[in-house]
């Protein structure tokens, strides 16, 4: 079931592109080429899943520095000028020959595996207990990846690393940290909110977006109209209209919302078990680890797929402020795809550990 749910999970994702792409074909273009990219990502993801399941946990301990030291050198070179590609006035890509790259997902498949062998190091400054385990390596990695982050700037992703971080460090040394911790990230959140006009903005567009339903308000708007339009059942696949003329980003941020209106509540009904029931199976993979680093590591990549699947459905349903993260498995993208593969192997192969 850990891989069957999150197979179905694809499948959705790559039907609901291809029903949004026939409209491609009415306007001369061809309807084929996003359903075989994203089919291609899905065997990407699925090739790198299989060398991840037959990665031991120490090969995988062994190779946790590398792999952070490499997300953060990527992530800071995207915010280089001439490196990075700039889309929608943030600059979180890099250009590959055969994809275009985002490095935070990257980063969030490193950070579970980097903070679960700092955390569980018995040699190591956390092993302590005290302030200074907080400090390294829990703030550490937070400051480490957050501040390339916020140069992009992306301070959705920034809050995800942040909660993966938090989460990990409680499993492991408990809540007193933390909980101070929480309330000032809390307290930059809202200054780095205030300060940035464009951040104003999508806050505002969040509070009020019927103030402005033609510019910062269109989105949300549409999107809960998607929601409005497909009521129990959907309008039926292909059918859409909000995704053929009005809403933006249908195949990426905004693929939750298509899915509502052309298979209604039962449809994202359905998705929301499917992550609930992948994340019970999981639970028992956390639950049957042999060593505090597997047991760490099994929780954090799991809220390395949960916390992403939360923030893109609040923020397209208004519960929360846009961020412009993707559906785990779901939405069009190479990046997430391929490495939310990686993350199931690794859960796989510290499951197989479990049964040995």
């Amino acid at each position: 079931m850990e891989i069957i749910i999150p197979l179905i999970l694809s499948g959705c994702g790559l039907v609901m592109i291809s029903s949004l792409s026939l409209r491609n074909s009415m306007a001369g273009g061809n309807p084929y080429v996003a359903p075989l990219r994203q089919f291609q990502f899905i065997g990407m993801g699925l090739t790198l899943m299989m060398i991840c399941l037959a990665w031991s946990s120490s090969s995988v301990r062994k190779n946790s520095g590398k792999l952070f030291a490499l997300a953060f050198f990527l992530l800071v070179i995207t915010a280089i000028p001439g490196i990075g590609i700039k889309v929608g006035g943030a600059r979180r890509w890099l250009n590959l020959a055969v994809i275009r790259f985002q490095p935070l997902e990257l980063a969030l498949f490193a950070v579970p595996i980097f903070m679960a062998d700092r955390l569980t190091d018995e040699n190591s400054i956390a092993n302590r207990g005290n302030f200074q385990s907080f400090v390294r390596p829990t703030l550490m990695v937070i400051l480490m990846m957050g501040i390339p982050l916020m140069l992009q700037p992306n301070l959705g992703g920034t809050i995800i690393v942040t909660a993966i971080c938090f989460v990990m460090h409680i499993e492991r040394k408990g809540w007193k940290y933390p909980v101070w911790g929480f309330i000032l990230a809390v307290a930059a959140v809202v200054v780095l909110i205030m300060i940035a006009p464009y951040r104003m903005r999508r806050f505002n567009a969040f509070w009020d977006p019927w103030s402005d339903p033609h510019n910062t308000g269109f989105q949300i708007i549409q999107g809960l109209v998607a929601f409005a339009n497909g009521s129990l059942t959907g309008v039926g696949i292909g059918k859409g209209l909000q995704e053929e003329r009005y809403l933006p980003e249908g195949d990426t941020d905004y693929i939750f919302p298509a899915i509502g209106e052309e298979f209604g509540l039962v449809g994202t009904m359905f998705l929301l078990i499917m992550y609930a029931l992948w994340t019970w199976k999981v639970y028992h993979i956390y639950r049957d680890a042999k060593t505090p680093f597997t047991k760490s590591l099994a929780l954090g990549l799991t809220a390395s797929v949960i916390f992403p699947m939360f923030v893109n459905v609040a923020g397209v349903t208004k519960l929360m402020p846009l961020s412009g993260i993707p559906m785990p498995f779901i939405s069009s993208g190479g990046s997430s795809m391929i490495f939310m593969w990686a993350k199931v192997g690794l859960l796989m192969s510290i499951k197989m550990e479990n049964n040995q």
